[in-house]
């Protein structure tokens, strides 16, 4: 299976070719999810292109799984799926609702649809352990498998909002992995958080509006590391005017 949010794009299509190297049939679901969108975040705004989604996937996959909101939260519906461990900070620092939705909409979505093994894209690279921690804890009989992040040409991640940027802001966006390159490097031969700190300068002087985190954690666990002495991930957030952008890279 390959959850989705749907605004397909290659990262997507990616993701259900992994899909089809661990399984014989492969299940995309398409859903926007209302409970991981605060009433200030782009709820509404946030692309719906059904019939182009499943012009993209082709034959790619098996079946396409698109239910509505009100069949995946009822009149009633009083259930929330609450993630600790990799959940706490970062993300959930600027958006404290945002794990808890995740976490409910992906249990339902597996228990919906009990598939063998579940792929993830590691651009989303919290939610990638979030969602590993909650099938284990809750023993859910589910493989969970990261993908590689795929990129655009000028290394900016591929996401479904890349849509909304401006082409100035398109040219500033670009310019986020090479920075993160730059504080690995830094990392590499100095001080963490020294790093970190020239990472956010950096990204203000590339033209970001807003710098919410630039922070190097453990790979495993997402805790505060004071060396480099286990893999490691070096996770960002930024904004360039209406538009959030995340990204992460392995140290």
């Amino acid at each position: 299976m390959v959850p989705t949010m749907g605004a397909l794009h290659d990262g997507h299509v990616s993701l259900v070719a992994e899909a089809r190297k661990h399984a014989d049939h492969v299940v995309v679901s398409i859903f926007v999810n209302p409970t991981q969108f605060a009433p200030h975040e782009d709820f509404d705004a946030y692309p719906r292109t059904l019939d182009a989604d499943m012009a993209r996937l082709g034959d790619t996959a098996d079946i396409v799984f698109a239910p509505n909101a009100r069949e995946m939260y009822p009149d009633g519906y009083a259930t929330t799926v609450t993630v600790a461990g990799p959940a706490h900070g970062l993300e959930t620092d600027f958006r404290p609702h945002f794990f808890a939705g995740v976490a409910t909409v992906v249990a339902k979505l597996l228990i919906a649809a009990s598939p063998d093994v579940a792929v993830f894209g590691e651009k989303d690279y919290q939610q990638l352990l979030v969602v590993k921690q909650l099938a284990r804890d809750l023993a859910l009989p589910t493989d969970i498998v990261g993908a590689p992040t795929l990129r655009e040409a000028d290394g900016l991640a591929m996401s479904s909002r890349n849509a909304y940027l401006a082409p100035q802001e398109r040219a500033v966006a670009g310019r986020l992995n090479l920075v993160l390159k730059d504080v690995i490097a830094s990392a590499r031969s100095g001080s963490l958080r020294e790093a970190e700190a020239a990472g956010i300068e950096a990204l203000y002087k590339a033209g970001f509006d807003h710098v919410d985190y630039v922070a190097i954690r453990d790979a495993a666990t997402l805790d505060h590391v004071a060396a480099l002495e286990h893999p490691a991930r070096l996770l960002a957030a930024a904004r360039i005017g209406k538009t959030r952008l995340i990204d992460n890279m392995s140290i």
